[in-house]
Parts: structure tokens; sequence; C-alpha cells
């Protein structure tokens, strides 16, 4: 899951959905938990419900992106930030591991304390469902799963391409802006783990993610200030 900053507040707002715009342009048109790209449609979504935290409800740093999906899966469960992580105040891209088929699970890198909350996230916006047997039952209208493997199989093409290009300037040109089109940072970032300069470009190219969150060659590192 992509780490991101929203910056400071840019003005007050008296109803939450005016916070639209600004949160678009700080962090794209994506949403902030499945990463998936959506040009229309996108919701501002409060990370503690405002139903159970009204205090919240016009705050801007309780103020995420949400895709209809993620928006009608989320729980109401969560009622203190520390209960699980987020995307902007940890390092999601290491809490989460993305493979082939649209698959999403915890990373097994993680100690118990983190590894709970990491699971925490997942269970809240139903991350890990999947049309694969054994796996979390999802509704018919649920294509979380299969965008992502969809995406998955068209990075790997443009990796082949990147690379049968000589790896050039205008080729790494393409690889960005197919990646922007089609959304779902993580996996582009995953397929492209042994392309250093893909994943710089990238993680400048997507509008708000943390810059700190990442190493020279763009590896995810810890959060300043945070455990993860």
């Amino acid at each position: 899951m992509r780490p991101v900053e929203r910056g400071p507040k840019p003005k007050d707002y008296k109803k939450y959905n005016a916070a639209i715009g600004d949160l678009e342009s700080r962090l794209g048109k994506y949403c902030s938990y499945c990463e998936s790209r959506v040009p229309i449609g996108l919701a501002v979504e409060h990370k503690l419900p405002k139903k159970l935290h009204p205090e919240l409800e016009l705050t801007w740093t309780n103020f995420l992106l949400g895709c209809i999906t993620c928006n009608s899966v989320k729980s109401e469960t969560v009622k203190a930030e520390n209960e699980t992580l987020w995307p902007d105040r940890n390092n999601t891209m290491l809490a989460l591991q993305y493979s082939d088929g649209g698959f999403v699970t915890v990373s097994k890198a993680l100690d118990s304390p983190l590894e709970q909350r990491a699971r925490c996230l997942i269970d809240m916006i139903g991350l890990d469902r999947h049309a694969a047997k054994g796996w979390r039952q999802l509704s018919s209208r649920d294509e979380r799963w299969s965008e992502r493997e969809k995406t998955w199989k068209f990075a790997e093409i443009c990796r082949s391409r990147f690379e049968r290009l000589g790896q050039s300037d205008d080729a790494l040109g393409q690889v960005v802006l197919a990646a922007l089109g089609y959304g779902f940072f993580s996996v582009w970032m995953t397929v492209f783990r042994d392309h250093s300069a893909v994943r710089k470009a990238l993680v400048c190219a997507f509008p708000g993610t943390a810059p700190t969150c990442f190493n020279e060659d763009r590896d995810p590192v810890r959060r300043p200030g945070a455990d993860i």
C-alpha cells in the first residue's frame, strides 16, 4: 500500500466533501487503500468514522481518499489510530506483500504486534478478498483483486518491453505513463523490484507518495517517527 503525505491543511472546510479537490490535488486520483485509479467518483474517506468520532468530521488529518468498494467495505470497528496501520502515518509498503494473481497478504517480515496491526488494516477494507478457493469471499461487484491481477500482467509486459528497449529514457517514460494510468502503485513497485530507475520514477510521479519512506534505490524503509 502506497505511503502518502497529504501535507498541511490548505483551508478550513464547512463540509467534509468540500476537501475532495484538495485531496485529489495532493494525492492524485487514486484510492488510498486499494490503490486503484478512480478518475471520477472518489470520495473523502474518514480514517476514524465520523459516526464514532463526530469531532473529527472536518479534520484534515482524518481524511484520505476512498473508492466506492473500499468505502463500502471499510468497517467501523477501528476506534483508535494505533489499532491499525495507515498509509499517511506508517510505511505501509513494508506491511503488505503483493503477488501475481491479485493477492495481498501481510508481510512475513513483521513482528507480532505489527503483524496484528497489518492484519487489522487488511481486514478493515477486505483487501485480501479474492475469488480463489480458500480466500475471503467477495461480492460480485468487488473487482479489486481482478484489477490488481490485470495490472500485474500488464506491468510484466511493460517490464519486458523496458528491458528489450535497453532501459532507455523513452522506455522509462512509457512505463511511468502506463503506471499512472492503471494505478496500483504497489504492483508496479513489486514487478519492477530489480529496476531502481523505474522505482525512483514511480515514487516521484505518483502525487503525494511519501519520499522519506524509501531509500536512494527506492526500497521501502521505516517511516521517520513511526514504528514501521
